[in-house]
């Protein structure tokens, strides 16, 4: 620190007051009339001393401003005051013409202690004050820096000055543990023993043989490998102690600018110097400390600096310093065991709890991996609290004193949001939820109000501790999200229990408060999905919203469901559908749970068979929008079939089968048996070709209709916003998948590739980036290259087409809750399920007028699974009109078979009542009429005309 005297405390490692000083320390500020200064009690209450009374204001005053706070470490530059309080807290006062103080640029002076507010949380280990400006590091070495910056004293790379503590990225892993401040420079030290310095050097002050200033930290090349254990700065020099050695190294130049001898003025490098002897008051770092000691060089060193030194012989490096409170094993095993006054153990754990700070210094990880903490790293062993947590709940007292601590800290925290300066912040956000792990209403209201106090961090706070949970331990992630699966299972029962208590006005309100759990579970689900973690996502889900579906869907009422469809996490697939059925039947004023409401009246779609997709263009180029809000009711001209379902299902399909034609030229067709969109329309006429089968999809998703479209599954990623990847390529095109894959694998350094791509059978050349005719693939940019084909296939050739896809499916399903389905969901829906299980197709069928055992049912198991696939499927379009069981059953598919009852049962054919799902099929004399007649109904189904 510059130019100012103070006497250090034995820094304490237990909790409470235990580590105590016996004696005052006293902190001068380093102005030439040192007017001002700071007294430290030994119960941590502090003081002031000015030289010279003015007015009504005493020589002396207790800084009351600063409460029954016990201070542990104080510091003072030019003309401010630094004070950080055994509870975490970090006050600053006096001059902030450079913004020294770290509370904004508002006002020039603040004559009392203001809190700086951009540290909090911060577990800081040491603060430290230059002539205008001010440091502080972490207990895991996380270095901040704020104030007047002339000549890049701050470590930030440039000489602008900051108003508020800025993190010395440079520094980040250096593992710092101590920093002194001179009058326009900073030195550091690392738990290896290595010093970097920066900041002002006219007079040698950095130790780098030169008198440049350095605006970035720079090592002292001159130490290196010396394992310094301690440093202090005066005004314009540096003085270092290597304990191996036993000697004292010392660069810049003295204060007073007087020397004893004739040597140069300025000491560029570290040169040793005598230890000191008889030395005066005790202090840091001093410039006026009296001059009672020199070396055989002749740089009078002050006295005060030797006695500090001559200290650090006593013990370990830097073990002066005193801390902030932090849980210690054996402090906890006292509060278990009742070894301590109550009340002691009351204040105790009141002032670790009630401090994001104190929690965050905890449970560090003992094998110096928290110096390592970033955004991917927390620094925390996650054993430990849980260790803790089981400790604590064998004394139910200890224990319920915690949890009242957290609740009281939980309301400032929601109140007053961290800032996200530092990764070390959000430890507190990690911690606290394995502290609530008690299946009782107090940890869940607690876990509730931490997951709204989570929601107002910042975005780039918000992806911080995402960051952290995708860095946990697979145990550990998965518990958090049963935490949060708890409490959102819990907000949900009560939001159930309120409607009933209180009526439908419920339904319209869902408090921001109440969503945060379910936000933090959406938020979780997110992570788990991106790391692989491997949580079952039945993990994620909440049941009680399949109660709050039928409620919304009885009183069609859908803004509660609105609200919930932003976390698709908490739904398992039967109740999404059942959401969007909902709020599909809702737009279009279907109650389906209140039929004496009357039906509402249907969109008459009424097409040619022979010229269906003319119709069907037709039909939907006069629709207005408010024709898709209605449910279909499709006809065919001249049929008889009245459309329960099977009708408009029939329409969807055949229009389908039809567009993929290849002689349609609709679509690009590949070898895997997939279409994708052309580089463009196939013809002027059909311009509006991919905006209408968009809508056409749309509408089959809105009435609850397959439309088996053979699209890869990367058109459902773009429909949901998703990105396309390399595996959905291979999925498309398998050949070009997997030569990607090779090249990606490809050892060889040498590619004879460029950034450019054949189009199809064509020669046009298509660059994928600017020049990338002129741009070798090389084993470093191969992942760009395949990145940019992926994209280029999915996305940049297909823009147009797939824009009026999109435009005409949004047109289509004027329903909004669909987002939430996975890609997978999704295409199940639109396609129905590819694949068939024929036997359970058998298992659960029901009879009527038969029974298993019936030897026409036994000829017709064995005919039907003696059909090719083909057959089987043809089957299926004669039973339902589509040859895809749907995605949107909530039961097993399953139909009933029917004796008819006919009187010549051998010239009869079986029939199909495609709205009940029932075949009805006469009782064959012999399996070989049977199968006769099967096949030559299932080969001339088309039509409803049927009796």
């Amino acid at each position: 620190m510059a130019g100012k005297r103070r006497r250090q405390r034995g820094r304490g490692r237990g909790t409470g007051e235990s580590a105590q000083s016996q004696r005052n320390e006293e902190v001068r500020c380093s102005n030439h009339d040192a007017t001002h200064k700071l007294i430290l009690s030994p119960d941590g209450k502090l003081s002031e001393h000015w030289a010279k009374a003015s007015g009504n204001c005493p020589n002396t005053r207790l800084v009351k401003e600063l409460g029954n706070r016990v201070i542990v470490q104080i510091a003072c530059g030019d003309q401010h005051a630094m004070a950080l309080s055994r509870g975490g807290e970090l006050f600053t006062w006096g001059q902030n013409t450079h913004g020294q103080l770290g509370v904004g640029s508002q006002t020039t002076l603040t004559p009392k202690p203001q809190l700086v507010e951009r540290i909090k949380g911060i577990p800081l280990a040491q603060i430290a004050a230059g002539g205008a400006h001010s440091m502080c590091v972490s207990l895991s070495g996380a270095v901040f820096s704020w104030g007047k910056n002339s000549f890049g004293q701050l470590g930030l790379g440039d000489t602008k000055d900051r108003d508020c503590p800025t993190y010395v990225g440079a520094l980040e892993h250096w593992k710092t543990v101590f920093i002194s401040c001179g009058a326009d420079h900073t030195a550091v030290l690392s738990k290896e023993g290595l010093v970097c310095t920066f900041g002002a050097g006219g007079s040698g002050q950095l130790g780098h043989n030169s008198t440049q200033n350095e605006l970035l930290p720079r090592v002292v090349a001159e130490l290196w490998g010396a394992r310094v254990s301690h440093i202090a700065c005066g005004r314009q020099y540096t003085l270092v102690y290597v304990r191996s050695l036993d000697k004292f190294y010392f660069f810049g130049s003295d204060d007073e600018g007087q020397l004893e001898d004739e040597r140069k003025h300025n000491q560029l490098i570290p040169l040793p110097i005598n230890s000191p002897v008889n030395t005066g008051k005790s202090c840091h770092s001093n410039d006026h400390c009296r001059e009672k000691g020199a070396s055989k060089k002749g740089i009078k060193i002050p006295a005060g600096v030797h006695q500090c030194f001559a200290r650090c012989k006593e013990g370990n490096k830097n073990s002066y310093l005193n801390g902030i409170a932090t849980l210690e094993d054996k402090e906890v095993d006292a509060w278990i065991s009742n070894s301590k006054c109550y009340e002691s153990i009351k204040r105790n754990i009141r002032l670790i709890f009630s401090s994001e700070a104190c929690i965050n210094g905890s449970f560090l990880d003992k094998r110096d991996k928290h110096f390592k903490t970033s955004k991917e790293v927390s620094g925390l062993d996650m054993s430990e609290v849980k260790r803790f947590y089981e400790k604590i709940r064998k004394n139910q007292r200890v224990y319920q004193e915690v949890q009242m601590e957290i609740r009281n800290l939980l309301e400032s925290l929601s109140s007053s949001p961290i800032s996200p300066i530092s990764p070390e912040n959000f430890r507190v956000y990690l911690i606290l939820p394995f502290l609530l792990r008690e299946k009782n209403e107090g940890s869940v209201l607690s876990l509730i109000v931490l997951a709204g106090a989570i929601m107002k961090l910042p975005p780039e706070g918000l992806q911080t501790l995402e960051c952290l949970w995708s860095n946990l331990e697979t145990s550990f992630f998965k518990e958090l999200v049963i935490l949060y699966q708890r409490a959102s299972q819990e907000i949900l029962f009560s939001f159930v229990q309120e409607f009933k208590a209180t009526g439908p006005n419920r339904l319209f309100n869902l408090d921001p408060v109440e969503t945060g759990p379910l936000q933090i579970l959406q938020m979780l689900y997110q992570v788990n999905s991106r790391t692989g973690f491997g949580v079952h996502e039945s993990i994620f889900h909440v049941h009680e919203v399949r109660e709050i579906i039928n409620i919304s869907s009885f009183f069609n009422i859908i803004i509660a469901l609105q609200k919930l469809s932003k976390y698709p996490c908490i739904f398992d697939r039967e109740n999404k559908i059942c959401l969007h059925i909902t709020e599909c039947r809702a737009l279009a004023k279907v109650f389906t749970l209140r039929p004496f409401t009357g039906s509402p009246e249907p969109w008459n779609f009424c097409v040619r068979r022979q010229c269906l997709l003319q119709d069907i263009w037709e039909n939907l180029k006069f629709a207005s929008n408010q024709d898709f809000r209605k449910m279909l009711k499709v006809s065919f001209v001249d049929e008889l079939g009245v459309d329960e379902g099977a009708v408009s299902q029939e329409l969807f399909s055949v229009a389908a089968r039809t567009l993929c034609q290849p002689s349609t030229i609709t679509f690009c067709h590949f070898p895997s048996g997939l279409v994708w969109f052309p580089r463009q329309a196939p013809s002027c006429e059909d311009e509006d070709i991919f905006l209408l089968i968009g809508t056409l999809c749309g509408m089959a998703l809105f009435n609850q209709r397959t439309v088996p479209f053979p699209f890869p599954r990367a058109l459902y990623k773009k429909l949901l916003d998703l990105a396309p990847t390399l595996e959905d390529l291979e999925d498309l095109l398998p050949t070009v998948g997997w030569n990607l894959r090779r090249i990606l694998n490809e050892e060889s350094d040498s590619l004879d590739l460029d950034f450019t791509i054949m189009e199809g059978d064509s020669t046009d050349v298509v660059e994928l980036k600017e020049n990338g005719a002129n741009i070798p693939v090389t084993k470093d940019n191969r992942k760009e290259y395949v990145d940019l084909y992926v994209n280029y296939k999915f996305n940049k050739s297909v823009q147009k087409p797939f824009e009026d896809f999109m435009q005409g499916f949004l047109r289509g399903c004027p329903a909004r809750n669909w987002k939430m389905f996975s890609p997978e969901e999704l295409q199940v829906l639109l396609q129905g399920h590819p694949t068939y299980d024929w036997h359970l197709l058998e298992k659960n069928v029901i009879y009527a007028e038969y029974t298993k055992s019936d030897q026409t049912i036994r000829n017709f198991w064995t005919v039907f699974h003696e059909l090719p696939e083909e057959k089987k499927k043809m089957f299926l379009v004669f039973l339902s009109g589509s040859d895809r069981i749907s995605g949107y059953g909530l039961e097993p598919f399953r139909f009933c078979i029917v004796d008819p009852q006919v009187e010549n049962p051998d010239e009869s054919s079986p029939y199909a009542s495609t709205c009940r799902l029932a075949l009805f099929l006469p009782r064959y004399r012999s399996k070989k009429i049977l199968k006769k007649k099967l096949l030559y109904a299932i080969e001339h189904n088309e039509g409803f005309g049927r009796n």
